[in-house]
């Protein structure tokens, strides 16, 4: 029983010893030895990318100085709209000549002869049908340049936030194909290669 209250003891007065010490001071680290990649990080450009990009279409990829991805920008949204406002041309076309025939009144699908006989290209139910069609293809055009627009704000967040990073050559991923000897038949594959 003395033994386990000397062993007690002397681990009381062992822990209070340290406990007592004074906490040395964390080294200071200096900005010069931060990495200078790591100085240079800016944790907000993709937010503005992506802002810019939202504001004007193409303004976030010139943020990031790809110069050559705003014609590809503008182009996939002014193909959108382009095919989006055709249709709707179309649509109020075969719409307004469906109002004519519903009143009486000739449309611009039907051919008066010389003799006063006309000749209908398109029935009532053609007219429609071609117009449900037409409107069809307009919202589509105008849900897809939706979706270029949204797309195009992603892929400058993303490049921004990729840009900041170094990229090594080390690791390459390229396409591959070989040529059976036997058989004469190919084989087509991704090669990922790792060199040290």
């Amino acid at each position: 029983m003395p033994n386990k209250l000397i062993i007690l003891a002397a681990l009381l007065v062992f822990s209070f010893s340290f406990s007592q010490e004074t906490p040395e001071e964390e080294p200071q680290i200096e900005a010069e030895e931060i990495d200078a990649a790591f100085q240079e990080y800016d944790a907000l450009k993709p937010a503005k990318a992506a802002f810019y990009a939202a504001v004007l279409p193409g303004l976030g990829q010139a943020y990031n100085k790809d110069y050559w991805k705003i014609p590809i920008v503008y182009g996939a949204l002014g193909t959108g709209v382009g095919i989006a406002v055709y249709n709707h041309d179309l649509f109020q076309q075969y719409r307004s000549a469906y109002k004519d025939r519903i009143a009486g009144r000739i449309d611009e699908f039907t051919i008066v002869d010389e003799d006063g006989n006309t000749t209908e290209l398109f029935t009532e139910d053609q007219l429609l049908r071609a117009q449900d069609f037409y409107r069809r293809n307009k919202e589509l055009a105008i849900l897809i340049s939706a979706g270029l627009y949204v797309l195009q704000i992603l892929e400058a967040n993303v490049d921004a936030h990729l840009s900041q990073y170094e990229v090594e050559d080390r690791l390459s991923f390229a396409p591959f194909m070989e040529r059976n000897e036997f058989d004469f038949s190919n084989t087509f594959g991704m090669r990922i290669t790792y060199t040290f």
